[in-house]
């Protein structure tokens, strides 16, 4: 006895300094998450541009498989144990994350584009609101991903398919469908048509493969598992530039389109109730639709300063490998811009400077963030935020830096990367319009709960069954274990009899299934069908139902064997993940309510701040800083005890703070109302920031919940392991 007290205090000590240390560096990790939502709400980056992912708290359970699943580095991450978007810019609608959600608890959805005027306003069908028959696809949609591209060019081409299926054959001089664009989209749409039988004609006013040609050499393109019509799945995550056109090309060539290059598209009218006239700079034709498939780039973005149309002035880079032993400048902020400096700066002799006028990126990709960071490390590059060319000569260029301060740098080549002018005016020609009243309201979230509603009336009806299988079978299932034996039942309703051995293997093999999840989740078993989510649904419904098979294989009665331990064991796992999906999403969604709340009482303060910053400018840094220190002090520092002591002292704490922050107020002679102001927004802070501290304990001890469910699984299937391996050395079971 003594042996075994000291054994479990041993343990118990162990248990508690793993536990602490874990929760130190998870503090630490959030901590830095919260740094980075910051930043990202600095730079403008936590704003998505377009389509972005939506979280359900109510049903996040926070397994992290969003975050892992995202291609691009920052879109997510884990907050008190949910996911949450921080950089919501760098998100192109991959998809992935909401995919790869094992409870739905993500939705693809569009940030509000109320005031945009740059994104057209379509039907479901990607058609114009304003001109019947025009369809888009593809980059000029505000989309960027070539996936999305394919998609939408595919279905244009259906549709138009299901348009003209009851009309009679076009004329001789006329096409059912005429697509304007060769990059992914129009490919997309070509083949598709010709799949459908159609009579079509595909335009292209410059090469093949639209904004994928004007690509730098060897740029990698994500693509993720898409399907070309007529040509299959693409079978691989990335292709470089040459790879994909490579693919295009003999795609073209093998199914025989005939694609008419050099034709400048001028605008699209419409002739009759089901005609449109499209007019080219070469020809006019006749179609009953037109898929416009132009891509988005336009023309460049110039500067409008001296010297912009010398021969070293570039509008767009195509091989870095040509440039060596060169003095360059790029200009520009975005993705390009930097994938062009970056490979610049990889050549031998090259001397890079990138100019961007602002103070920081707003809309990089994390990796390319990460490359330009060790570039300019390194050296190899020389990076000036906040600047702007003033003037180019044959033999330098001029950068302002400052309001008045400007230097003269030698230069041999400039890059200008600074984005480009759609063709908008040439799409409402076409019958595009781009009014934000025009488009369809995105349609509002709302939290789903946490879906155990329908895991439980799956669970009552297995249940049901089982009970109504027990009763009808009552006369066996009531009688005494020792009278058991002369029922006639009794030979196929025991533990080894025909039926209770069926329903133990079937137990066995839905426990397997059930454990199967936890492969599939890691990405072990990705390859196996299914979404994540069904998977998920599985794993609950596997669950329930072994335990219930497990009940009528024992016999309805619990002994004390290591069969009727697995049982207990089973009931517990299922118990605690029916529980745990529960705190998983309740606790972790109170944490995160009060840090969105805490965000907003910040951002309140800072404007005041802003305000005071012209009066009394080391005041307000003195305050600004101070409410930082405690906020900080008071989420993530200190161990689990000081917090516990610091929420039995929080509010005398909070009292005396404010009373020095009102003293020193006085003391600045800011006025009453500006004292008050400032004091409740600093209680507000405090106290919003203390809640999110101790829900977050809480949420920490919950989460061993988690663990509890984990390790009792291994029991069982330790004990379920046991009671095969003893009923088949010693029940006579396949006797």
């Amino acid at each position: 006895m003594t042996w075994s007290l000291l054994i479990l205090i041993v343990a118990i000590l162990v248990l508690a300094i793993a536990f602490l240390v874990h929760r130190e560096a998870s503090l630490r990790e959030q901590a830095g998450v919260q740094r980075e939502r910051a930043t990202a709400r600095e730079q403008g980056t936590h704003q998505a541009r377009l389509q972005y992912p939506a979280v359900d708290l109510s049903r996040c359970i926070g397994c992290g498989t969003c975050v892992s699943a995202c291609p691009e580095d920052g879109v997510l991450a884990l907050v008190h144990g949910q996911a949450m978007v921080v950089h919501g810019a760098r998100c192109v609608g991959h998809g992935r994350c909401a995919a790869e959600c094992p409870v739905g608890a993500i939705a693809l959805t569009m940030a509000d584009s109320s005031t945009r005027k740059d994104l057209p306003a379509l039907t479901e069908r990607h058609e114009s609101k304003r001109t019947r028959g025009v369809f888009l696809a593809g980059e000029v949609t505000g989309y960027a991903l070539i996936r999305t591209a394919i998609a939408h060019g595919t279905s244009v081409a259906d549709e138009v398919a299901r348009r003209v299926a009851d009309l009679p054959p076009p004329e001789e001089t006329e096409y059912d469908l005429v697509i304007v664009g060769a990059g992914p989209a129009g490919l997309a749409c070509s083949l598709q048509a010709k799949s459908r039988g159609l009579k079509f004609l595909t335009l292209e006013q410059a090469e093949l493969g639209g904004t994928v040609a004007k690509y730098p050499r060897r740029k990698l393109v994500m693509t993720q598992p898409v399907a070309l019509p007529l040509y299959g799945k693409l079978k691989r995550m990335s292709y470089s530039k040459e790879e994909l056109m490579e693919l295009w090309s003999g795609v073209i060539e093998t199914q025989g389109l005939q694609i008419r290059t050099g034709e400048e598209l001028r605008c699209v009218t419409r002739q009759g109730e089901n005609r449109l006239e499209v007019e080219t700079s070469a020809a006019r034709y006749r179609t009953r639709a037109v898929c416009l498939a132009l891509g988005r780039r336009g023309t460049p973005n110039k500067l409008g300063v001296p010297g912009e149309d010398l021969p070293k002035v570039s509008y767009s880079l195509l091989d870095a490998g040509g440039y060596t032993d060169r003095r360059i400048v790029v200009v520009g902020g975005g993705d390009s811009a930097i994938e062009a400096a970056l490979g610049l700066s990889e050549q031998v002799g090259n001397r890079v400077l990138l100019s961007y006028r602002k103070a920081a990126f707003s809309r990089l990709r994390a990796r390319n963030q990460a490359r330009l960071d060790a570039a300019v490390k390194s050296g190899r590059i020389e990076l000036c935020l906040e600047s702007e060319l003033t003037r180019i000569t044959p033999e330098d260029v001029t950068v302002r830096t400052g309001e008045y301060e400007e230097r003269s740098l030698p230069n041999d080549e400039v890059f200008i990367l600074a984005g480009g002018k759609p063709p908008f005016e040439l799409l409402e020609r076409c019958g595009i319009s781009f009014d934000p009243a025009e488009r369809d309201a995105a349609a509002p979230l709302a939290e789903q709960g946490t879906g155990l509603l329908r895991a439980l009336c799956i669970a009552l009806l297995m249940a049901v069954a089982v009970l109504g299988f027990a009763v009808w079978f009552r006369d066996y299932y009531t009688l005494e274990d020792s009278r058991r034996f002369d029922a006639p039942e009794h030979a196929w309703l025991r533990p080894t009899g025909t039926l209770g051995l069926s329903l133990a293997v079937a137990s066995c093999v839905l426990m397997l299934a059930n454990l199967a999840y936890l492969l599939r989740r890691s990405g072990r078993l990705a390859w196996l069908p299914g979404s994540l989510q069904r998977w998920m649904s599985a794993h609950v419904a596997t669950g329930i139902t072994a335990f219930l098979l497990v009940l009528l294989h024992g016999g309805m009665e619990i002994g004390n064997t290591p069969g009727a331990h697995a049982l207990y064991g089973l009931a517990i796992l299922v118990l605690s993940g029916a529980v745990g999906r529960y705190l998983y999403s309740f606790v972790p969604r109170a944490a995160n309510g009060r840090e969105l709340e805490l965000e907003e009482v910040e951002a309140r303060l800072e404007r005041a701040l802003s305000d005071w910053d012209r009066q009394n400018p080391a005041f307000a840094d003195e305050v600004r800083e101070r409410v930082r220190q405690r906020l900080v002090e008071q989420r993530w520092q200190g161990n689990l005890f000081m917090r516990i002591r610091t929420l039995l002292t929080a509010r005398q704490s909070i009292a005396q703070q404010l009373v020095a922050l009102r003293r020193r107020a006085l003391a600045e002679r800011l006025s009453a109302n500006q004292v008050e102001a400032l004091v409740k927004l600093t209680r507000e802070a405090e106290e919003a920031a203390l809640l999110t501290a101790h829900f977050e304990d809480l949420r920490a001890v919950l989460s061993s919940w988690r663990y509890i469910h984990r390790w009792v699984a291994l029991g069982m299937v330790l004990l379920v392991i046991l009671h095969i391996w003893s009923a088949t050395r010693y029940g006579g079971v396949w006797q």
